[in-house]
């Protein structure tokens, strides 16, 4: 990295335009072999990205100031910025303090994993319309695992007659979803509780028409595999134990008491489909459909889980 901080001392005295520089952190990204995936998937988009974003210019309008020249100040910022991404290998969202999910905005640092589950997907895209026939008919909905709150805010939104609970073990990340969700005005409409999966959670037996959660589902393997920008993200938010399913298997044993009759679970479990089938075998998982493919996202009813589980 001595090379690096070399040509950052060069770059700063010797590049000048937008362009300048979208081309520098490209050449940079890739050659110091950058890994991507929160919030976008290659070289080029991170680059325009974090440039835009440090000089505070629309995200959706690069051509207007590809060629504007910069002033010292503006250099030094995003000198500062390739320092972080290349060197200390943070995701661009701990850099800029905002993630641009699926139309939304959330605040995040690096007490919480950076929002990018298939749960939004699922839900914005009417994907749950076979067992919800009508939003308005969802009238409570449990985030478990809430982390930066961001599910929380998109349930909340779309199932507009909702009262949504969000909660998590992390005290960080209670204070990080508090940001996201006094930005988004929701304070009278999500309620948070730090707890343990289901510990706090005893007066809400029967009651929740949907419980949506993204737990920690990484299994020991993986997790030591992990490229240096995922390891900043909150381990605890990350590792799902030996096999992924730790938490997973509470989950599945607890849910059933708290959906009401016709309520439902959605949840997002990674890569671990098989092992899951495997260790619940003739439990009717209902796999969900993504953009990224199927087998991430899978839905469970309150009779799938107590005919299973209470037998």
């Amino acid at each position: 990295m001595d090379n690096f901080k070399q040509h950052l001392i060069e770059a700063e005295s010797s590049l000048l335009t937008i362009r300048d520089f979208i081309r520098f952190m490209v050449s940079n990204f890739e050659k110091y072999k950058l890994s991507y995936g929160h919030g976008t998937n290659n070289a080029y988009d991170e680059a325009v990205y974090l440039t835009l974003s440090a000089l505070h210019l629309p995200l959706d309008q690069l051509d207007p100031y590809f060629d504007a020249k910069l002033l010292k100040h503006e250099i030094s910022a995003i000198i500062n910025i390739c320092e972080k991404r290349i060197i200390e290998r943070l995701p661009a969202p701990y850099i800029t303090h905002e993630a641009n999910f699926l139309g939304y905005k959330f605040y995040v640092d690096t007490r919480v994993i950076i929002p990018r589950s298939y749960i939004a997907e699922i839900i914005l895209d009417d994907g749950l319309h076979d067992f919800i026939e009508h939003s308005e008919l969802v009238n409570n909905v449990l985030d478990l695992c809430t982390g930066n709150g961001s599910l929380a805010i998109i349930a909340a939104d779309y199932f507009y007659e909702s009262n949504v609970i969000a909660s998590d073990i992390n005290t960080d990340a209670i204070d990080v979803a508090t940001i996201n969700i006094k930005k988004y005005d929701l304070e009278n409409v999500i309620e948070l509780r730090q707890s343990n999966l289901f510990e706090n959670l005893s007066d809400c037996k029967n009651k929740f028409d949907l419980i949506i959660t993204n737990p920690p589902y990484v299994d020991d393997n993986v997790m030591e595999e992990l490229p240096r920008e995922y390891l900043h993200e909150p381990r605890i938010s990350l590792s799902g134990g030996e096999d992924g399913l730790t938490l997973i298997d509470t989950i599945l044993k607890n849910a059933g008491q708290y959906l009401n009759e016709f309520g439902i679970l959605l949840l997002e479990m990674g890569n671990n489909k098989d092992a899951l089938e495997s260790q619940y075998s003739g439990l009717d998982f209902k796999w969900m459909s993504t953009k990224n493919g199927d087998g991430f996202v899978f839905v469970l009813t309150k009779n799938d889980l107590e005919g299973y589980f209470l037998e």
